[in-house]
């Protein structure tokens, strides 16, 4: 027996059960992302108008990469309806790039060693990533860059870029400087666009650059001058031409190197960056030394310096019409250095549970993190709760799902699947004496929508697998709910 004639003769134009993963499931995001929430829903979402932080732990399959993906998709419907006071998405959910380049910082047994790698991820790398992300991904709207994943309600309205005023400009561009690592185009010319975009002329940069030469051509002609009428030998008309060259020289070669020692400070202290040193100091060499030399730049292993930089940031995307920013954590178990291991899950996240960063004003933070981290919380010392102040944080220990509630979840997936005017129930697929409070009990036991879901498209391919074509049955029998049930249930609790 097909199952596709199974789910036919119960008006099913396809499998609900097939997918696990939401990220590639078509169902959800077509049909349900809009209608199916978790109960916990309200609390994590919270108010668009004034971000929040909520902390999630969940167990795998509960739908954590779900909320994730409408906690996106209704901060869209926001913006769409709220012009001048959206919210800018940060995703802070791709681990392995900015671990790769702390790896490659450091040397020995410690790049060997994914303990010691972690133990070095600290706070000032977390927040040197998520600027990275959102400083990219501003610099990709504003140069209306092609293949971004930004869509029409994220973007930057160009008339808005125009409003910048020359301070917030100067910030802007500083940013990029550091932070600006888009896989889109080269660097430079970037760069270069953003400069001219934001009208920042760059012949003040030029000044020092420019009396080099034209002082070194000027001594060049001197010297040789001297030497050609007697008035200096050779070796004397050499000498005056090196004295006088670094003399009109001296104020470019010295920003030059300072540049460069600026550029190796950031590539030792920035760790999660792509780095360029050369490149990182021709962008330098290109500004003012005003516009940067005071300013504070991620050169050192201070927070402080970063949590300027996210209000410089903060402060240019309120006048972009961005007053809030969500960062949306997730997916901290699957980076190939961390391989879902609960350790090094904690070694990861801990320097984020820092409570002066998720309270920063106008900065939300949604940490969808695994359950099994929530053992090594309600063991940890006095001096973490203190700084990371859990009881201020939104937390939602239990992410579960009742029998009920994910009984319902089956109800919405196949009314999605469903045939124009049908309502197929999930009670239908099974034999009478499976009753709707059986299937609840059932679903309780079962825990999460992953394990439900593969239960649910096993037991259907058992059930067509024992009937023939020229002799179907439509109604999956109580020996083959129950076995496979158990089974799964064996199945799951290992794998826990």
């Amino acid at each position: 027996m097909n199952v596709q004639d199974f789910l036919q003769h119960h008006h099913l134009t396809r499998n609900p059960f097939a997918e696990e993963d939401a990220q590639t499931d078509a169902v959800f995001k077509q049909h349900c992302i809009d209608s199916t929430f978790h109960p916990a829903w309200d609390k994590v979402f919270g108010s668009p108008t004034d971000p929040s932080t909520s902390i999630v732990f969940g167990p795998k399959g509960s739908g954590k990469t779900a909320m994730r993906l409408q906690l996106d998709k209704h901060i869209r419907a926001h913006n769409r309806a709220n012009a001048d006071s959206r919210v800018f998405v940060i995703h802070y959910d791709d681990f392995n790039g900015y671990i790769g380049h702390m790896q490659s910082r450091l040397g020995g047994w410690s790049q060997r060693k994914p303990e010691k790698v972690l133990q070095q991820f600290g706070i000032q790398d977390h927040m040197d990533a998520i600027l990275i992300q959102g400083v990219t991904a501003l610099v990709d709207q504003i140069l209306q860059t092609t293949g971004s994943a930004t869509g029409p309600d994220e973007a930057v309205r160009q008339d808005a870029v125009d409003r910048l005023d020359g301070n917030q400009r100067g910030d802007l561009l500083l940013l990029a400087t550091s932070y600006d690592q888009s896989t889109l185009g080269n660097t430079s010319m970037r760069w270069e666009q953003l400069r001219s975009r934001l009208r920042i002329s760059k012949w003040k940069s030029t000044i020092d650059w420019s009396i080099s030469w034209i002082g070194s051509i000027a001594a060049a002609l001197g010297s040789a001058y001297l030497f050609f009428t007697g008035s200096l030998s050779l070796t004397y008309a050499a000498i005056a031409f090196v004295v006088v060259s670094l003399a009109v020289s001296a104020k470019y070669l010295w920003r030059l190197c300072h540049c460069y020692f600026r550029a190796r400070q950031m590539s030792r202290n920035c760790r999660v960056r792509r780095q360029s040193i050369s490149e990182q100091a021709r962008l330098m060499l290109k500004q003012p030394w005003s516009t940067w030399a005071s300013e504070p730049m991620p050169v050192d292993r201070v927070s402080a310096s970063r949590y300027e930089l996210l209000e410089k940031f903060q402060h240019i995307l309120r006048t972009l019409g961005f007053p809030g920013i969500l960062v949306l954590v997730d997916r901290v178990d699957e980076p190939q250095m961390v391989n879902g291991q609960a350790e090094r899950i904690r070694l990861l996240v801990w320097p984020l549970l820092d409570n002066k960063l998720l309270k920063h004003p106008g900065v939300g933070f949604k940490l969808l993190l695994p359950q099994e981290l929530q053992y090594f919380v309600d063991r940890e010392t006095r001096e973490f709760h203190e700084r990371a102040r859990l009881d201020k944080q939104n937390v939602i220990a239990g992410f579960d799902w009742t029998g009920e509630a994910l009984y319902d979840l089956v109800c919405a997936r196949m009314k999605a699947c469903a045939q124009p005017g049908t309502a197929p129930q999930p009670g239908e697929l099974f034999d009478p004496a499976i009753d709707t409070q059986r299937l609840i009990n059932a679903m309780r036991d079962l825990r999460v929508p992953r394990n439900l879901f593969r239960f649910l498209y096993r037991v259907v391919s058992e059930h067509c697998k024992k009937y023939t074509s020229s002799e179907p049955q439509y109604r999956i029998a109580v020996s083959t709910f129950e076995s496979v049930l158990a089974l799964s249930q064996e199945e799951f609790r290992r794998q826990a």
